[in-house]
């Protein structure tokens, strides 16, 4: 796989929160964990992001174990720090320390050069009666496409 074609994503996310404002961080990663990512081995559902020492680091990120690596193999669900800007951190730092709002993982990538990003958010947690609205906006959507396909 080409690494522009490496693009995981958090399908709950979007369900689960609503999405204020999104960034783009790197990630550090060990030697085993690129080749795993690169070969499109991580599960993002229960992963998220908190402060520690004023660093952000996401937590539960799932990178299963590169089949290939020998001694040097990387825990799977070790806590990876993300690399943002000083002004980032203390924009984010400020918005979680206020009521409601979190950090959560939306999608995983390998940029041109081959570095591995991830795209984070700012979000806070959907109501019930928001995730309903949800569910009958995405059926209303599956509906009108569908009647746009019958009709062409």
């Amino acid at each position: 796989m080409k690494p522009a074609e490496i693009n995981i994503r958090n399908k709950r996310a979007t369900f689960e929160f609503e999405i204020i404002d999104r960034y783009v961080a790197g990630l550090m990663l060990r030697g085993s964990e690129i080749k795993s990512v690169r070969e499109g081995k991580v599960s993002m559902n229960d992963a998220y992001c908190q402060f520690r020492d004023g660093e952000l680091w996401v937590k539960n990120l799932n990178i299963s174990e590169y089949k290939e690596a020998t001694v040097w193999q990387h825990e799977p669900l070790r806590m990876r720090k993300l690399l943002l800007t000083k002004k980032e951190l203390s924009k984010l730092l400020a918005k979680v320390k206020e009521r409601g709002f979190t950090i959560i993982p939306l999608r995983l990538f390998v940029s041109d050069r081959g570095f591995a990003k991830i795209e984070i958010a700012l979000a806070r947690g959907k109501k019930v009666h928001d995730k309903r609205a949800s569910i009958k906006e995405k059926d209303e959507k599956r509906d009108l496409a569908r009647t746009m396909r019958k009709y062409q």
